[in-house]
């Protein structure tokens, strides 16, 4: 039959995942880092996926598709047993062993952070601090999984911070204002290793394009672990 069904640009998608956590009919999964329409008869074709994915890698097309079979979706459902919460690859708990150190006495170190406030929903889209500055925009998890994150990225750094997938917001459009109304120097994106964290990487990358400036800007992403697994 013909009719009305989702579609994925590959090319756009960047993993985040959002799109399969939306989808309360298990339509969308994610295969090799993309998401991908598993089974046409799953998707119903009423679109909560749409605002989900942040690159707008989701459209709906008219085509050829299998019928929307509400009992195969809910034998499906019921034959999961544990699935991930919010199906996402990012929420999965994971215990990380320690070795236990003996604790040195040093004096206390001050806090690196140079203005108020730091969300990104929250800050100013101009200000004062923002001129001749290098931007710092960090997923909120990192400075919890990263040990020196005062000392390595916020010092000398003015600090945005959030989470793409709690936030219900477009982060490019905030970004986009702040880097085309001040005289930003650079911009330091700190992500997390999840899938999820592409969306502030292209949150950024998005508002350097928007904003027409010529400005250096490089990632560094953190492992759950608190290492530093890549940086570019």
């Amino acid at each position: 039959m013909i009719r009305k069904i989702i579609q994925i640009d590959e090319e756009k998608c960047n993993g985040c995942s959002a799109c399969a956590s939306a989808c309360h009919e298990g339509a969308i999964g994610m295969v090799e880092g993309k998401a991908k329409l598993l089974r046409d008869d799953y998707c119903d074709g009423l679109g909560d996926c749409l605002p989900a994915c942040p690159t707008g890698a989701i459209s709906f097309v008219e085509r050829e598709a299998a019928a929307y079979d509400e009992e195969a979706v809910l034998a499906a459902k019921a034959k999961k047993e544990q699935p991930l919460p919010c199906g996402c690859p990012g929420s999965a708990a994971k215990a990380i062993k320690r070795h236990e150190t003996v604790p040195v006495t040093t004096a206390p170190q001050e806090s690196e952070l140079r203005q108020w406030p730091v969300q990104i929903k929250l800050v100013p889209a101009k200000a004062p601090w923002f001129d001749g500055a290098k931007l710092l925009v960090a997923a909120d998890c990192t400075a919890y999984a990263y040990a020196h994150f005062h000392q390595d990225f916020i010092k000398g750094h003015i600090t945005l911070i959030g989470c793409p997938k709690l936030d219900a917001v477009d982060y490019a459009i905030k970004l986009t204002e702040i880097i085309r109304n001040n005289d930003i120097r650079s911009v330091t994106v700190v992500r997390m290793e999840v899938p999820c964290c592409g969306g502030i990487e292209y949150a950024v990358k998005t508002a350097l394009q928007d904003s027409a400036k010529f400005i250096p800007w490089n990632v560094v992403t953190i492992a759950i672990d608190g290492s530093i697994r890549m940086q570019c």
